[in-house]
């Protein structure tokens, strides 16, 4: 069920608590909101949002040993072969087999990346501001786990190039870009490429999007695939320790 004036938003942590990028998007694929502000300012954002689906792109919960339980295992196609993988999640096993590289996350806080932590930080501030997991029934504010590596693969059906190249921002702008969503069309920057700005040292590359507002951009139009069009999208994993949401109702049995 959708709600009057519902905002679609997307967090991107590893920059740490004092820097994570957020974009937010309404129910058009506008652009209401694309900035930086430490994790005070960005959870209060999204908790004074009367109706919100918040993606973000960290692991939702620590590892929870279910890849060691044979109920789990036997059930997995294709089936790990005896004690491998169980340092991984359930979601982040699956992606793997699709040749998606995830990191895996650790069983105890203390092991996890700071990013990690700042996730997990995030997720309880959310929860303590009403949020509840995705999905839940008639329920105004939603939290997802997404990630948006396996996102633009599943999108462009193939591992795109790396997020911190030209290329790899250029190829992510542009998938976005053709999905409706209101940002800059990112070719536009090939007519400042003159001549005499090369032989000058300028780099006309305004208009082109960091990696982090590409990160937080894929999760909020995530999150608004969840909501808009949930029948187009896929949970990836088990809710004990987190499901990742990919925005495709169709995933191919492996990427290259």
């Amino acid at each position: 069920m959708l709600f009057k004036d519902m905002v679609f938003i997307g967090i991107d942590p590893p920059s740490g608590e004092t820097s994570l990028t957020y974009a937010a998007l309404d129910q058009e694929l506008n652009l209401i909101a694309l900035s930086r502000g430490d994790i005070s300012a960005v959870s209060a954002f999204a908790g004074g949002q009367k109706a919100a689906f918040v993606a973000v792109n960290a692991p939702r919960r620590l590892n929870q040993g279910l890849m060691k339980k044979d109920s789990i295992r036997d059930a997995l196609i294709p089936q790990p072969n005896p004690g491998r993988w169980v340092s991984f999640r359930v979601a982040e096993y699956t992606l793997f087999q699709k040749n998606i590289r995830i990191t895996n996350t650790p069983d105890t806080v203390d092991s996890c990346p700071g990013w990690m932590r700042t996730g997990f930080k995030l997720y309880r501030r959310l929860q303590d501001l009403g949020f509840r997991d995705f999905p839940i029934d008639n329920h105004q504010q939603q939290v997802l786990e997404v990630y948006p590596h396996a996102a633009y693969t599943v999108l462009l059906k193939k591992i795109p190039f790396l997020k911190k190249t030209f290329e790899g921002r250029l190829q992510r702008q542009l998938i976005l870009h053709s999905l409706s969503v209101d940002i800059p069309d990112p070719m536009r920057i090939f007519e400042e490429f003159t001549r005499y700005k090369i032989l000058q040292g300028q780099s006309p590359l305004e208009g082109l999007l960091s990696v982090e507002e590409l990160e937080a951009l894929i999760a909020a139009y995530t999150a608004w695939k969840a909501a808009i069009e949930p029948d187009e999208i896929t949970r990836v994993g088990e809710p004990k320790e987190g499901e990742i949401i990919l925005p495709s109702a169709e995933l191919k049995p492996k990427y290259f």
